[in-house]
Order: C-alpha cells, then structure tokens, then sequence
C-alpha cells in the first residue's frame, strides 16, 4: 500500500520516529490505526452506556414499562 499524507502528517511520522516510540513508518501508522481503533471501540462503550442511563431513568420515572422474564415467555410463546 501507498499512502501520500502530506507534509503536516510526515512531519508528525517523523517526529514519532526520531523520539524512539516506533522504528519506521509502517510501525507509526499501525500504533497510530490501532489507537484509532480503541478511540472508537471506547467511544461505542459510552454511546451504549449513555444509553443505558438515560432507559434506567426512565424506568425509574414510571414512563417505561418493564416485565419479568416469565411474563416475556407467556406472551411470546416460549417455554
């Protein structure tokens, strides 16, 4: 694969490079894709959590109806 960056980008490669976090290119660009990846992998945590407080509020303010797991199984004919 090849990749043109641009001047900013190099210039951020090579400063990674000269400090010793990685020995080449490839190695900045596979720390710095797999940092992306735990950014998004983090970021999907929290919309689900997000989520999840704002559905427990609203169980808890009476505007959300629960049910228990053999009322689930009565009504979706489950055994």
């Amino acid at each position: 694969m090849n990749v043109n960056l641009g001047a900013p980008y190099e210039a951020i490669i090579e400063k990674c490079i000269e400090r010793g976090y990685a020995g080449n290119q490839s190695e900045v660009i596979r720390q710095a894709l797999l940092a992306y990846e735990r950014e998004i992998d983090e970021e999907e945590v929290r919309l689900v959590n997000k989520g999840v407080g704002f559905e427990m509020q609203e169980i808890s303010a009476g505007r959300l109806k629960t049910a228990g797991i053999g009322e689930l199984k009565k009504k979706y004919g489950v055994k």
